[in-house]
């Protein structure tokens, strides 16, 4: 039972991606199209409606996210499922309003009956409606008695999540310091993108100047509440200052005659999560070797952000915390000057902490292994497939191939054949495994065009 949870919610956790990838595009017109940058009133427009359309992107996303083979069919029904279930609950009660919430329900519904109803069979005089077109027509259907049933039960629900939000964004730094904890703690199975959805996109509201109403931290932000940024703002000093400088922590601690072989590894790195605040290639340098290292940078994110909400700082991202986004969301910002010398401060104390550790348990981080291999990163991902394809025990024992950002998601047949010393000589970072069948490899951020290559190489 626990290991088909962690599957169907690292699946989750995976759907979830698509729409969010969605952010980066409309915070950029919306941004870009302000009165103090290039002042276009229609580019504003079509980034805030994107923001305003949330909830049916997330409803279409996850919907074909989930279906086994991505199907439209899929995200056809999940459309048409949040179309219905939405007008359905405001017509009985229109002060009713699920917002993120009922595109995540719609899509994850729509999305299991594509794989449970996708192959349908039905009497030969309503046969044109079986298979595939059966979906949209039986989650419409769904969602209007769910509809219905919501419209008198949501309302206690509603009220409760408001209260937890309310909660959230007025705890001071209690809030932000637990969400940060939790948010690095969850990374490690690839789940925090489930507790993100609900404080950036549904926690807090607040009402624009032509009275809508918004909700989530990021939303808030880029509609100008001045409260808003406090559940982004702590990355800043961790993803553009303190994980760089674990790399060079890293690298220091490699003997001097290999630092050229690790340079590169630990430059790219380095500059991936200043740049885009893509994290999980550096966390998983060191989250097997020290676990004990990784909860105090857990812990130390939580603390960032509650430091950055007792000194007022708002900042705001699309995507993640990393150099882009501090550019595009400054104007926006509450003291992001102030970040500078804060991350400095987080920098300087993840190095000497990196280096700390690393002599005193005698870490084997890349350049400090007695068989080191820092090549297979850079090789070809064709080559690199059949080589993790092997390593995995053939196509045989994949039984559903998918990725995010930085790790292949994988349901396997049986887990004693997984090849593991070969996987981390072909460049795997780590693996984590979940019950009998759900395995995660964290390969770096060419997991998605790697995953491709192993789909392809399973076909043949």
């Amino acid at each position: 039972m626990k290991g088909n949870f962690f599957v169907m919610m690292q699946r989750l956790g995976k759907a979830l991606m698509l729409p969010i990838a969605v952010l980066p595009v409309a915070g950029l017109l919306l941004r870009l199209g302000q009165p103090d940058v290039f002042n276009i009133d229609f580019v504003t427009k079509a980034g805030l409606t994107l923001f305003e359309n949330l909830p049916l992107l997330f409803a279409i996303g996850i919907s074909g996210g989930i279906a086994k083979d991505n199907h439209c069919a899929a995200s056809l029904a999940g459309t048409i499922g949040y179309l219905v279930l939405t007008s359905v609950m405001k017509a009985i009660n229109p002060d009713l309003s699920m917002g993120v919430l009922a595109g995540i329900l719609t899509g994850v519904l729509a999305g299991v009956l594509y794989n449970r109803y996708q192959n349908i069979k039905l009497p030969e005089y309503l046969a044109f409606f079986g298979g595939k077109r059966f979906v949209p027509i039986v989650t419409g259907l769904l969602c209007l008695l769910l509809g219905i049933a919501l419209a008198w039960a949501w309302a206690p629900v509603q009220a409760g999540v408001n209260a937890a939000g309310n909660w959230l964004v007025t705890s001071g730094p209690v809030g932000p310091f637990v969400y940060g904890i939790l948010n690095v703690i969850f990374r490690v199975v690839g789940l925090h993108h489930i507790v993100n959805s609900l404080v950036w996109f549904v926690f807090g509201s607040f009402t624009t100047p032509e009275g809508t109403v918004v909700t989530g931290d990021i939303h808030r932000f880029f509609a100008g509440d001045p409260s808003a940024g406090a559940f982004m703002a702590g990355y800043f000093p961790v993803f553009m200052f303190a994980l760089p400088a674990a790399c060079l922590a890293m690298y220091h601690a490699a003997p001097k005659d290999k630092r050229p072989a690790v340079a590169g590894l630990f430059l790219s790195l380095g500059l991936t999560t200043f740049l885009t605040g893509i994290t999980e290639p550096v966390e998983y340098t060191f989250l097997f070797l020290s676990p004990l290292l990784y909860g105090i940078h857990a812990v130390l994110t939580g603390v960032s952000m509650a430091v950055c909400q007792l000194l007022d700082i708002k900042l705001g991202f699309t995507f993640s915390a990393g150099l882009i986004d501090y550019v595009l969301s400054f104007g926006l910002a509450s003291h992001p000057l102030l970040m500078l010398p804060v991350g400095i401060f987080w920098g300087a104390m993840y190095y000497f902490l990196f280096r700390f550790f690393i002599r005193r348990f005698n870490l084997a981080t890349p350049g400090r292994e007695d068989n080191d291999d820092t090549g297979a990163s850079t090789a070809d991902p064709s080559q690199l497939a059949t080589g993790y394809l092997h390593a995995l025990g053939g196509k045989e024992n994949l039984t559903s191939i998918d990725a995010c950002i930085t790790r292949l998601r994988l349901e396997v047949v049986n887990m004693d054949v997984i090849d593991e010393p070969e996987l981390k000589k072909l460049g795997a970072m780590g693996l984590v495994k979940r019950g009998a069948t759900g395995l995660q490899v964290i390969v770096g951020t060419r997991a998605e065009i790697i995953a491709g290559e192993i789909r392809e190489l399973a076909k043949q």
